[in-house]
Parts: C-alpha cells; structure tokens; sequence
C-alpha cells in the first residue's frame, strides 16, 4: 500500500470517526489527538486584534468602468497575521487587477477569520449587495482542520457558486492548499492532513466546475515553496502564511481572476500542449489539478457539449505570471461610487 493509500486509510478510520478502528487505530487516534493538541500549542491563540480591513477603491484615476471584485473565505483570503493593509491579499488582488486591466476597482472583504465552508452562506449573502463582477473564495483549511468531512464542505461551497454564479458573477476558487507542509505538525497527523487537504482540494474542483466557476490549485502557497523556505513563507505562528507567502498567493490568483474578467494576452488565447495545457475530463484534471500547483481548470465545450461520457469537459491551464505589483492601500471614496460602497460593522474581519 502507497503512503497516500495508508494516510487516506488511516484518516478514514480514525478521523472519520469510523466505527471499526482496532486496538491498533485507537492508540493511533490518541496519537494523532495528542499532536494536534501539541500543534495548536505552538501556533498559539487566535490574535485578538482583525487583520486589516482592504476594502475600498484601486487603481484611483484609471479609466473604464469599475470593477467589483467580493471576496469570501477564511483567514486565509483575510490576510491573518500581518500588520499593513498593502500586505493582505485582499489588496494585493485588487492592486494587481487595477494595474493590468487598467481599470478602476472596487473591493471589498467578506471574509471571516475561522470560518468554514459552512460559513459562506451569510457571506454570499452580503456580497451579493454589491453586485460584484468577479468573486474570489478561499475555504477549506479550516474544515480540514476541524475535521469537517469533504462531503459537507462541499455542498456548502457548491452552494455559494451557485448563488454567484446566477447573479452574473464570475467565481475563482482557490482550492484547499496542502496542509501537510505545516510546520508544528509532526507524522502521522502531517500525512493524513496532506492527504485529506488534497482529496479537499480535488472535490471542490469538481463541484465548483459543475456549478460554472473556475479553479486555481493552491498547493504551491504551502507546498514545496513553503516547505523550502518556511522561515520566510509562514508567519510567526507557522501555521498562516508571512507577508511573502500572502504575495504568493496573490501572484497564483491574479492571472485567474483577469481571466475570468476577459483580460488575457493574446498570447493566451489557445490552449498550449507545450505547457502541459489540454481539455480533459473533469474528474482527470481534478487530480492533475492537485498534484500540480497553481492550475485552473475552467469548464469548456466540444462539439457544442460541455460533458462528454466521462464528464464535465475542462480546460487545464498554467496561466502566465503576471508582473508583480506592489500593493497599495485602498481609497474610501471615489467619483462613481458603486452600489453600497460604505463599509459593513460586521462584514469583514479581515
């Protein structure tokens, strides 16, 4: 049995909470309590103070019509942990899409620090309220780490594209990232959290492509350049990504979003077999999906079909990075203001 097939095993038996766990896999599940109990010790308690709120204006004198850009999710998208609004990825998104679209930008944060799949619904709720062009949603760490099965966190972020998506917006889903690499969590909790992390991953893919979003694998923002230089990516926790690791992240995002805006290169415009790029089925790119960090998959046709026998049909990419921007803070106002441009009290803690 591969390592993959044991942690998925051994996640199955003991965290799912299966009813036949041996002798054997109840001294593991004590284990794997006792680590995460030990992991939690040193990632410390949930900072008091929010993460910088980016909502606002970007991109301030540019021409064109605003773009309205929502995002929702966790403290991952909130940017936990750092201290200068420039440094969320809330704002280094909005900063980069005003600059290579040469747009004007309006955005806002709806995300919540701790929240789970479960708690999109309220936030599609408020965003909907600013009729956005584009959503961003980054979900999925912390069901992961609560033990949520990949069952129910589905459904929910199904749910939330649905919405989105049938009220004309565009939705980018940043897929579970791989918690394996964490620092603080030490074998066997690390394997079975890599493996649940990207079955996570691979399951969202599928339902966001069926409900008409598009993805972007995430294991690169904690994958191997993580894993590689963990005092530089991770923040003091070492469990949330530094001020660098939210630039990776961002720079992993940015290319999707412009796509699904329509601004992409010329040079784009074709799918490239050099590159790895094809059209395959969707349950095939789901999993080349996770294995390779930093691919979109976007639903497509072929002969006039978007499903073929073995499924959804899906465009596998590997965008072009686009030239970093450095992130600026946002602007309150702006001439034309869009719809509910004044800042919620409970909308964003981040």
């Amino acid at each position: 049995m591969s390592k993959a097939a044991a942690a998925r095993k051994l996640a199955a038996a003991a965290l799912y909470g299966g009813g036949g766990v041996s002798a054997v896999g109840a001294g593991l599940y004590g284990v794997l309590v006792t680590e995460a109990k030990l992991a939690r010790k040193i990632i410390g308690p949930v900072l008091e103070d929010p993460p910088p709120d980016a909502t606002g204006w970007y991109g301030r004198g540019r021409g064109g019509p605003a773009i309205r850009i929502a995002l929702l999710g966790d403290s991952s998208a909130a940017g936990y942990g750092v201290d200068r609004v420039e440094e969320t990825p809330g704002a280094l998104v909005a900063s980069g899409v005003a600059e290579h679209a040469d747009r004007r930008v309006y955005f806002r944060a709806f995300c919540v620090v701790g929240a789970k799949s479960s708690d999109l619904a309220s936030q599609v709720d408020r965003a909907l309220l600013i009729e956005p062009d584009v959503a961003v949603i980054l979900i999925g760490g912390n069901d992961v780490t609560n033990t949520v099965l990949p069952k129910q966190s589905v459904q929910h972020l199904s749910e939330g594209v649905r919405r989105l998506e049938a009220a004309g917006c565009q939705v980018v889903v940043g897929t579970c990232p791989d918690l394996g690499t964490i620092q603080p969590i030490a074998p066997p909790l690390k394997q079975i959290a890599r493996a649940w992390s990207r079955r996570l991953a691979a399951a969202q893919t599928i339902a966001v492509l069926e409900e008409g979003g598009r993805t972007v694998s995430l294991g690169s923002v904690l994958g191997p350049e993580f894993a590689a230089a963990p005092a530089v990516l991770f923040g003091p926790d070492q469990f949330h990504p530094s001020a660098e690791g939210y630039r990776a992240l961002a720079h992993v995002l940015i290319p999707s979003v412009l796509a699904a805006l329509g601004e992409v290169p010329d040079d784009e415009s074709v799918l490239e077999s050099y590159r790895g790029e094809a059209v395959l089925p969707v349950s095939r790119a789901a999993v080349r999906a996770v294995q390779l960090p930093g691919t979109e998959l976007d639903g497509t046709e072929i002969g006039g079909r978007r499903a073929g026998v073995r499924g959804l049909w899906v465009e596998l990419r590997h965008r072009r990075r686009r030239a970093q921007v450095r992130g600026e803070a946002p602007q309150d106002h702006e001439s034309a203001d869009p719809v509910d441009p004044s800042p919620d009290t409970d909308a964003a803690a981040g």
